[in-house]
């Protein structure tokens, strides 16, 4: 009997094989069939400590007894201030109020919103936005226009709006990046704000750029009154090494989306926070400059719950430690692959390490990646590919021998003809 499941980012028409997950700890997960697969890529990015962890866990049972769930409409709960408090103590200075969503796609959507209300209540309207090229932000229709157009939303076209792109900053040519982004800020027609995805863009295809160019960026906003928000949906919460990727450029966003790892990857949460200027803009005696935006699930007390634990967490245990061994043996390991002609463009930043398989067929819609991905799940890893693009996002848990497993496996890969 096939399933009546409409499965994400799947062409069913393939009829691939969906395991069947049934339980999962640490850094592995368990199938009905009696399988075990190494978790290569946190379950899409989010979860950091590892599947389950029982203070996590702890920390919903414990919630689901007190309070499911509450209109956050000018109600409010424990769970949820205790977790803004205990955010704006962690995040840079000038981020001084939290607004809750769920998703990544939501919280960049609530930037977008934020940033334009900001400049129609100040009465200076500014309607352009500026993205970078290869960028990704989510799926709903704010975050796919401020995204790299393509196959992802290609169907889409007609609902999205128009931004200013600038180019990726390639290594040995980031002036023209920066050169493009100084031109934008400078139009006649002043935009709103610059969108960014911090150090790596994530399904961009783990493509990589360093801090000095991201200081940059942020200066040239600064000197030109232009908003400047940082996409860390994928980047926060430890994968670039430091528990904000901004941290290692010593700069600090006027808007910061955050999903994914808030809650440990448990559970779905998201968070955009505001510097003070944007919330005050919306702040009056006049209704109708309010901020209209929500959800009905808009800071549920278990997510928060399971948010505060994540907190918890970071100030209690050694997660700073635990991520910067994750980052030495990834390096360790991809200087282990450096001999194999097909793998080319080894990088990492942090806990992500990538490169690229190279044959002939690139693109998101590389015919080589189901294969490889296949190749990958037959030998108990959960490894999807991006097309040609080989990366490993583990949690911080996972175990030596695992990690092992995965590089073994990318050098098998690497060996074989996939003419």
């Amino acid at each position: 009997m096939s399933s009546p499941v409409w499965h994400a980012f799947t062409q069913h028409g393939l009829r691939e094989p969906i395991p069947l997950v049934t339980h999962a700890e640490g850094a592995t997960l368990h199938t009905a069939d009696g399988g075990r697969f190494v978790d290569g890529i946190s379950s899409w990015w989010v979860t950091t400590h590892g599947h389950c962890h029982p203070r996590i866990m702890a920390a919903i049972r414990a919630q689901t007894e007190q309070l499911d769930q509450l209109i956050f409409a000018g109600w409010t709960h424990e769970p949820a201030e205790t977790l803004a408090r205990g955010l704006i103590d962690i995040m840079p200075a000038p981020l001084a109020h939290v607004f809750f969503s769920d998703s990544g796609s939501t919280c960049v959507e609530v930037a977008i919103k934020m940033a334009l209300g900001y400049w129609a209540n100040i009465g200076a309207p500014r309607h352009r936005l500026i993205v970078m090229e290869s960028s990704y932000h989510g799926d709903t229709i704010g975050a796919m226009s401020v995204g790299e157009r393509g196959v992802y939303n290609r169907a889409y076209a007609p609902l999205l709006f128009d931004v200013d792109s600038i180019p990726f900053p390639v290594a040995g040519a980031e002036q023209a990046t920066l050169d493009a982004l100084e031109r934008l800020c400078r139009a006649p027609e002043r935009p709103a704000a610059f969108i960014v995805e911090p150090l790596v863009l994530g399904a961009g295809g783990m493509r990589m750029y360093g801090p000095a160019v991201l200081r940059e960026m942020r200066a040239i906003c600064a000197a030109h009154d232009v908003l400047f928000i940082l996409d860390e949906v994928m980047t926060g919460w430890g994968r670039t090494g430091t528990l904000l990727a901004c941290e290692q450029a010593g700069v600090a966003p006027d808007i910061l989306c955050l999903s994914k790892g808030l809650t440990g990857g448990s559970v779905p949460l998201a968070v955009t926070l505001a510097a003070a200027p944007i919330f005050e803009a919306h702040r009056s005696e006049d209704r109708s400059r309010m901020f209209f935006h929500s959800s009905s699930y808009t800071a549920n007390p278990i997510a928060c719950a399971a948010a505060n634990a994540n907190l918890a967490i970071w100030r209690e245990e050694p997660v700073r430690e635990r991520i910067a061994a994750l980052g030495a043996m990834q390096e360790e390991r991809l200087r282990g692959l450096a001999g194999h002609d097909r793998l080319v463009d080894l990088r990492r930043c942090g806990t992500i390490a990538a490169m690229e398989m190279a044959v002939d067929d690139g693109g998101y819609l590389a015919g080589l990646g189901p294969r490889l991905t296949a190749f990958f799940r037959d030998r108990g890893l959960l490894l999807r590919t991006m097309g040609n693009t080989i990366y490993v996002m583990p949690p911080y848990c996972i175990e030596t021998d695992d990690l092992d497993r995965i590089y073994a496996a990318i050098g098998e890969a690497a060996e074989r003809d996939w003419a």
